[in-house]
């Protein structure tokens, strides 16, 4: 290891110590200290209720998620509740020729039941996307519709955002990673992730069962402070299933007045479930640069808890940014792992394009999944909105990282364990010309200040 290097994982070593004691003070200060100092673990936080009798759905990537988002609008007999990052009133839910615009969707049903849009307003400076004269711009374009509300929540915290992406249509509920625009990207993308410019691999759990009316409490509660408009309690659906399901949130501290001291149990229902890991962890995900996620994972590297454990992490090539700090993480879980521990893979469409993988799943041995809108960095688990959540059924689990694993290696793997599925199958894959690729430019120590440096700056 050279001198540069040295120093490089010195001051990373300094500044990740920093920045996790800067946190540890924060939720301690709010009541939620146990978070970050216990060792609890297992399925659930017991910061947030667990309801039973549930079905979830997971599904992949645009294509298949939007059409049944269309179709639900369509159908829609009590009402209509979206709350997204963004939100464009001329974006198609569907391909087919004469598709509506969601604004003329939204319009069709707001003739019979209520339509309520949430969207971020947009940085106070506009650095990034959405801008506030976008997002204004979008309200605008809603409110003409006639029926449809629409409003702009700008309660967030300096250079951070509302990201949570749900919708809430009568007894059914849909939470993940997709916004319903084409900012920054083409979200239509399918599982044979055919050439495009960029395509958008992401995922969306439909819910259906009594979290549904947690989601529309959440909702509620938000629209409530910044529409000023009380809503009516959410009916409880009668169980649709047998699936326990809990929602999880990040909310910041002073956001908001039904939360005064934040919600940080996204956070608690990761590191719960990561400690408790036994044979793998399988992540996608757009940002891996959390170090109180990373020293989990280490955790689990330098002590597996058996010679099979794998970790596999699917992440974008190019981030669309923080792609150092992921790159600082990943040096540092490769030096902790042995060479079959740790597989880091990007996806691609035919023809070797990138595919933007914008995911926020987590699966841990098929027994534990969250799929929302959380990344894996500071933004996500301190200062931005969130929403994910969180199942313990077992059999769902599986059927989806089943589902995931043939869309991205082109083969069934269901008769083989998950070990020697990644030793044998992942690995030759990241090998040939299929949709799975070696995540390029992971170096074994590479840019371990940035992860840090970038928390501090924007972390109050």
């Amino acid at each position: 290891m050279g001198f540069l290097d040295v120093l490089d994982a010195r001051l990373g070593d300094g500044l990740e110590n920093l920045l996790c004691s800067h946190h540890t003070r924060r939720l301690r200060r709010l009541g939620w200290g146990d978070v970050l100092e216990g060792d609890g673990a297992g399925w659930f936080t017991p910061r947030r209720p667990v309801q039973h009798g549930n079905r979830i759905e997971v599904l992949v990537d645009g294509a298949n998620a939007f059409p049944v988002i269309a179709e639900a609008i369509e159908n829609a007999r009590k009402y209509v509740h979206i709350a997204n990052w963004h939100a464009s009133p001329d974006f198609r839910l569907t391909r087919e020729p004469g598709a509506p615009q969601l604004r003329e969707l939204l319009s069709a049903a707001a003739e019979r039941v209520p339509v309520r849009v949430l969207l971020w307003a947009g940085p106070p400076v506009p650095f990034f996307e959405p801008t506030r004269k976008r997002a204004a711009a979008a309200q605008k374009a809603f409110l003409e519709c006639g029926a449809v509300r629409c409003e702009l929540d700008a309660r967030e915290r300096t250079l951070h955002c509302h990201h949570e992406k749900i919708v809430i249509i009568d007894d059914v509920a849909f939470v993940g990673g997709l916004d319903m625009t084409a900012v920054e990207g083409d979200r239509h993308d399918s599982p044979d992730h055919p050439p495009r410019d960029l395509g958008w691999h992401d995922h969306i759990a439909k819910l259906e069962g009594p979290v549904v009316a947690e989601v529309a409490s959440h909702f509620a509660a938000r629209w409530l402070e910044i529409a000023g408009e009380t809503l009516p309690a959410p009916e409880v659906p009668p169980e649709a299933g047998s699936s326990s399901v809990q929602l999880v949130r990040t909310i910041p501290e002073k956001t908001y007045d039904f939360s005064p001291h934040g919600d940080f149990s996204l956070l608690d229902s990761y590191l719960r479930a990561l400690r408790a890991a036994e044979s793998f962890v399988y992540v996608e995900n757009q940002f891996l640069w959390s170090p109180e996620i990373t020293e989990v994972l280490l955790e689990k590297l330098h002590n597996p808890p058996s010679p099979e454990f794998r970790l596999v992490l699917v992440l974008p090539q190019k981030p669309s940014n923080g792609a150092d700090t992921t790159r600082g993480q990943l040096g540092r879980l490769l030096d902790a792992g042995s060479d079959d521990q740790v597989l880091a893979a990007t996806l691609v469409s035919h023809g070797d394009a990138p595919v933007y993988v914008h995911a926020k799943l987590c699966i841990v041995d098929d027994k534990w999944m969250s799929v929302g809108s959380a990344n894996l960095n500071e933004h996500s688990l301190f200062n931005d909105t969130e929403v994910n959540v969180v199942t313990d059924d077992a059999e769902v689990v599986r059927a989806t990282r089943l589902r995931l694993w043939e869309e991205h290696l082109g083969t069934d793997v269901s008769g083989k364990p998950v070990h020697e599925v990644v030793d044998e199958v992942w690995r030759r894959e990241l090998e040939g010309a299929g949709r799975v690729t070696e995540l390029p430019g992971v170096s074994r120590r590479a840019g371990r200040l940035q992860g840090p440096l970038r928390g501090l700056l924007v972390d109050g």
